[in-house]
């Protein structure tokens, strides 16, 4: 709100504006010289922080081209809230761009990528924008956002093809750029970033388009089961002297059974430290026959017993009820 009351239609007052720092029609909201005003103005803010979020994009370089491959959740915070966003986008038909961060950022950097190639295209001039261009636009665009203190949240990875080479970038929400054959965000810089190394670096010019595909599921999947903010649904981007292929999303087999052996992780006879299901089997049925017999006081101290976390000494206790039952050693 404009709290000066010589831009409210009232007479310059110097008890107002003592030292007369704008002449009327220069004030910052008034003449032809001043910015409108705009209604919403208050409600216009900087991203402090990315709400909506997508995590790792992972991308890898082969013989005939460049493979991205991104999964299909943003996260709500640490709810997993949208299980059917596309986070990879086609940048004219040589370069394919996959974003991890806000995803509302990444919405506009889209719209304006979209507008640059229809510019591009309405020049008709016979000229292109192949990977390398994308990226360094990107690259000054991320630049100067941040250096407006108002930077766009993401992470981006950007894969091509174009005049018989490959091409992979990054770029992230400060401007800091590098090319590799490898390339994750996210977790994955942490986790899937040693598994693509390991399999891809050096054999970049020898693997074809079915083993690049393979090692990146593998990495995904590993992410998968390592990362709270991945989904096993994802999408692949292939591009190669063809053009820019986006896949439909895929969902990923998983194996869950090993859980059960982990500590914290399978049921709450965990928490009892009972040393098989069989003991713990025996103590809910005398518990339910217990109830069934007895009144509520007598199953609360029951309920007090499993505080203790001491199962056989709850079962000792329900044996005063005529119950036999003989306890796990």
């Amino acid at each position: 709100m404009d709290h000066f009351p010589t831009n409210w239609g009232r007479p310059r007052n110097e008890s107002v504006d003592l030292y007369n720092t704008y002449p009327l029609h220069l004030r910052p909201d008034n003449g032809p010289y001043g910015r409108p005003k705009d209604s919403f103005e208050e409600g216009v803010q900087r991203t402090r922080q990315p709400i909506v979020t997508g995590t790792s994009v992972l991308a890898i370089k082969f013989k005939d081209g460049v493979i991205v491959a991104a999964d299909n959740l943003a996260s709500y915070g640490s709810l997993a809230r949208f299980k059917d966003i596309q986070r990879l986008h086609a940048v004219g038909t040589h370069t394919v761009i996959g974003a991890g961060g806000d995803m509302s950022d990444f919405q506009h950097i889209q719209h304006d990528l979209d507008s640059l190639i229809i510019s591009e295209f309405s020049e008709a001039d016979g000229h292109t924008l192949g990977p390398a261009e994308i990226y360094e636009y990107l690259s000054q665009v991320l630049y100067a956002r941040r250096s407006k203190m108002n930077p766009l949240w993401n992470s981006i990875l950007v894969g091509g093809w174009k005049d018989g080479k490959s091409f992979l970038g990054y770029v992230d929400l400060i401007g800091t750029t590098y090319s590799a054959s490898t390339l994750a965000t996210g977790y994955g810089a942490y986790i899937a970033q040693p598994l693509l190394r390991k399999a891809v670096e050096g054999r970049e010019h020898e693997l074809t388009e079915e083993e690049a595909v393979k090692i990146v599921e593998e990495s995904l999947k590993v992410l998968f089961y390592r990362d709270a903010r991945s989904l096993n649904k994802y999408q692949i981007a292939i591009v190669t002297e063809k053009g820019v292929s986006i896949s439909d999303s895929r969902v990923a087999p998983t194996e869950w059974a090993f859980a059960e052996g982990i500590r914290g992780y399978g049921q709450a006879r965990g928490a009892l430290d009972i040393p098989d299901s069989k003991g713990f089997d025996d103590f809910i049925t005398l518990f339910e026959q217990m109830i069934n017999m007895r009144a509520p006081l007598e199953a609360e101290q029951a309920y007090a017993q499993i505080g203790s976390q001491d199962l056989k000494g709850m079962l000792q206790w329900l044996q005063g009820y005529s119950v036999s039952i003989k306890p796990n050693a």
